[in-house]
């Protein structure tokens, strides 16, 4: 039975009442971003270091409670990221309800980043950007095409080409979260890219909460205007970090995301 116009307008505004209580609540629960400075690890932390060269791929696996720097070395790339449970596959990273769940689509440090189990796939444990997107996606054969006049590698075949080589197929991979992608949105909601939040030297921490396999990709996000376009690697180091209490800003940033790690945890119990 279709609904009546009351009922929708109901709806609607049960709707807007939830997401201004939620935005409400949010910034307030949130840390300061990482100063760039800050945020050492610890040489004794570290389990792993390397570089992704520019146009190119990585696939790593995170333990529960490992953590991942990311960093823009030079302020000119952008790195996108998915990934999957290591259990089970079929459980991967959802920016779609890590949008909708928090009631935004800003990612930075005291967020975190869904699973569709609803559960905590990632927490931003350090960030110094705060200018990441959850929303356009990573490059295509057709975007490389279109900005730079050639085909060039690209986002979409690093992702299906590190997917082939742990066993799974383009039906496997999900929407990607980018990091040092600076989008907004205007009133009208056409995306819109704000360079002068590019900084060389930023990076972000993200804690594994579960088993994860990622694919992390540094190939320039769709709407980057540079031309040429960024021909630098990203460095990543794996390392341990510490151990997440009752306290953890990620945990008690908002209500929605208490819940998501409660769901987590029962994983692990």
């Amino acid at each position: 039975m279709s609904q009546t116009r009351e009922q929708i307008e109901a709806n609607r505004r049960r709707y807007e009442e939830l997401r201004a209580a939620g935005q409400e609540l949010a910034p307030k629960g949130l840390p300061e971003p990482t100063a760039r400075d800050g945020a050492p690890i610890a040489p004794d932390a570290v389990i792993h270091r390397e570089n992704v060269p520019p146009g190119w791929y990585a696939i790593i696996r995170l333990r529960r409670g490992d953590a991942l720097r990311i960093t823009d070395e030079s302020g000119r790339s952008s790195v996108s990221l998915i990934g999957w449970r290591e259990e089970d596959t079929s459980e991967r990273i959802n920016c779609a309800d890590t949008v909708k769940v928090q009631w935004s689509a800003a990612v930075g440090k005291g967020r975190v980043i869904l699973s569709d189990m609803g559960r905590v796939f990632l927490s931003v444990i350090e960030d110094t950007s705060c200018a990441h997107d959850l929303l356009v996606g990573g490059s295509t054969p057709a975007s490389v095409l279109a900005a730079f006049g050639a085909p060039g590698r690209n986002t979409q075949e690093n992702f299906l080409a590190a997917a082939s080589k742990i066993g799974l197929d383009v039906r496997d991979i999900p929407p990607c979260v980018t990091f040092f992608a600076p989008v907004t949105l205007d009133e009208a909601g056409r995306f819109h890219w704000q360079e002068g939040r590019k900084r060389p030297g930023d990076f972000v921490d993200l804690r594994a909460e579960m088993n994860l396999i990622l694919v992390v990709s540094n190939c320039p996000h769709p709407l980057d205007p540079a031309r040429p376009a960024a021909t630098v690697p990203v460095s990543l180091v794996k390392h341990r970090a510490a151990a997440a209490t009752a306290e953890d800003a990620c945990r008690t940033g908002s209500p929605e995301a208490n819940r998501a790690f409660a769901f987590t945890d029962r994983l692990f119990v």
